[in-house]
């Protein structure tokens, strides 16, 4: 499989749905730098022309980014978005929204508290 900034999201679905199943289905977004991607909620593709202001953001600003949009299909859920490097440039953006509303940071948080003497 090869990806770069101009591939067609039919070059790299295969890696988005795997991302999609590994992450207990939550909602899995991808696209390249110059081309719109794909958008996969339940197991199922539900859009091949996907691009969200989180996914141009990280492939802009070349970085992980932690956020809830205030726009776009996922407006007001926790989402996480990192780039896809090479030499140096972001060639495209993977996502992941997180529609538990946090709940897998705060059992982490919880989890790593030391109980008290």
């Amino acid at each position: 499989m090869k990806i770069d900034k101009d591939s067609p999201p039919e070059d790299y679905l295969a890696l988005a749905l795997a991302i999609h199943e590994l992450l207990n289905r939550l909602p899995v977004t991808m696209r390249t730098k110059e081309r719109r991607g794909v958008r996969i909620e339940n197991g199922r593709v539900i859009d091949c022309d996907y691009t969200g202001p989180v996914l141009e953001e990280a492939i802009r600003d070349c970085k992980v980014i932690k956020t809830i949009p205030k726009e776009g299909a996922y407006k007001g859920i926790p989402v996480l978005v990192v780039p896809v490097v090479k030499d140096g440039e972001a060639i495209a953006a993977i996502g992941v929204v997180d529609t538990t509303m946090g709940i897998f940071s705060d059992l982490e948080t919880i989890c790593r508290r030391k109980p008290s003497p």
